[in-house]
């Protein structure tokens, strides 16, 4: 013991951090964890994941599942209007939205404003507070994309009139639905509806709509999978950066669109808007990977999350074993980098489905891949290869389709598992836009953020309830 404490200290911290700093002020060299007990010190949640643990049904069950994530190949089959792909979207005034479900007077700023944009386009109302009125008076049924197998960006309005990149997964025939980009500036999905923003809907649906609808006749559907995972090994990570993905389409479908006899003023508007619009594969890219998590739901019992969502207030998230219950929490604010002239106090909480891509393992989970995207979102490179490692202790495995150059062709981290996130207290990151918190303004930024551990919590009670009420269950 003597000898012990007359030779040079090194300490594992492993509590509150000014013990650390006694240690070193007692001149000893001290590495300190920040260690907190799982399930944010529930006890009960706590219990309840300790019998979740290498549980025999959970394990098979996250082995199905996702091993049906692997095999799913979505493909790009079609375009339809919202109304004709969603019969339910015909028999009512019904208007979706990203995230999960929140009443009209709880809705963000951006969220609302776009509503009011697509009752507009619809025609359900003559003015903006005309529209704003039958809003929330109940005139229209509001409701959660995900809810009809649809994703869509920021506010993520779809409405009946609009239309829809039909993507199918070639395995089981399952369809998933993604409205069109519209590009930067003054867009519904970030709460404008200007004349302006109605005319470029209506235009999108007159024209883009039909030449890319005979473009995809002419190719016979378009596989959505390789194209992601070339797009992956040139600079994008198929979330924020999108220019290779788009271009890998441009590439496609432009002579598609010459082979469909279409006037040429026609198609020479229509490829403006695509090339124009670097981000104009997000959509399709969002479309991919809630087919491919569509295919990985609805397993019993098994952790794996297969929907994560977010409204502008709430995160919400989902489980192939617990089917379409949502477990949600106040949405995270975003740290990254804005525009001139904005602020933290200018932004909306984090909103949108598009953090599907993180659930399907790229996006943040592939900033490995695209180290330019740090300019846009904040940070180093290096911190781009940071994310894309710790995600991996919180996941079932890799895809070996995605695959990270920077990482020696290491497959993405794919299938976040819940009991993973609890245990070991690291949050899916995510990469993402930032909205003003008033409609209309548009994007000020962007960067990370993560989703909030009270959602895996609630969603580990239930997962436990569940496997406890199998009969023969045997913890």
């Amino acid at each position: 013991m003597n000898t012990l404490f007359s030779e040079p200290l090194k300490v594992v911290n492993c509590g509150l951090s000014s013990f650390a700093d006694n240690l070193q002020l007692a001149g000893g060299e001290v590495l300190n964890l920040a260690w907190q007990p799982p399930a944010l010190g529930d006890v009960e949640a706590g219990l309840a994941l300790a019998r979740l643990l290498r549980h025999p049904l959970v394990e098979q069950a996250n082995q199905r599942a996702f091993e049906a994530y692997l095999a799913a190949q979505p493909v790009l089959v079609d375009v339809m209007g919202a109304a004709e792909a969603i019969p339910a979207l015909a028999q009512s005034r019904r208007i979706l939205h990203s995230g999960p479900p929140i009443a009209w007077q709880d809705m963000c700023g951006p969220v609302q404003g776009a509503i009011v944009g697509a009752i507009l386009f619809e025609g359900w109302a003559d003015n903006a507070a005309a529209a704003q009125r039958l809003a929330a008076e109940g005139g229209v049924d509001l409701e959660p994309c995900h809810h009809y197998q649809c994703v869509g960006p920021m506010a993520g309005i779809i409405s009946p009139s609009m239309n829809l990149f039909v993507v199918q997964n070639k395995t089981n025939g399952e369809r998933a639905f993604c409205n069109f980009n519209e590009g930067l500036g003054k867009v519904l999905r970030f709460g404008a509806n200007s004349e302006e923003v109605l005319q470029r809907l209506r235009w999108m649906k007159q024209e883009l709509a039909p030449a890319l609808k005979a473009a995809l006749r002419e190719l016979g559907g378009l596989e959505l999978k390789p194209l992601m995972a070339q797009a992956l090994h040139m600079g994008d990570e198929i979330h924020n950066r999108n220019a290779a993905a788009t271009g890998l389409f441009l590439k496609r479908v432009i002579p598609a669109l010459l082979a469909t006899g279409l006037p040429l003023d026609h198609l020479q508007r229509v490829v403006a808007f695509m090339a124009g619009n670097d981000h104009f594969f997000l959509n399709l890219s969002m479309a991919a990977c809630k087919s491919m998590l569509d295919a990985a739901a609805n397993v019993p019992f098994s952790s794996m999350v297969t929907v994560m969502a977010r409204n502008g207030v709430n995160f919400g998230i989902r489980l192939s074993g617990t089917g379409d219950q949502w477990f949600q929490a106040k949405a995270n604010p975003v740290q990254g980098l804005f525009f001139p002239g904005y602020g933290v106090d200018d932004a909306a909480a984090d909103l949108g489905d598009s953090a599907i891509t993180e659930t399907a393992g790229v996006g943040g989970f592939a900033m490995a891949s695209s180290p330019a995207i740090v300019k846009f979102v904040g940070g180093t490179p290096a911190d781009a290869i940071g994310h894309s490692r710790r995600m991996q202790s919180i996941t079932l495995g890799g895809n070996p389709a995605f695959t990270l150059p920077s990482l020696n062709f290491a497959p993405t981290a794919a299938g976040i598992d819940a009991r993973k996130v609890v245990d070991r207290g690291i949050l899916p990151v995510i990469n993402t836009g930032i909205a003003h918190k008033q409609a209309g303004i548009g994007q000020i930024g962007a960067g990370i953020t993560t989703a909030p551990m009270p959602c895996f919590v609630e969603a580990i009670r239930a997962l436990a309830a569940q496997v406890e009420q199998f009969p023969g269950n045997a913890s």
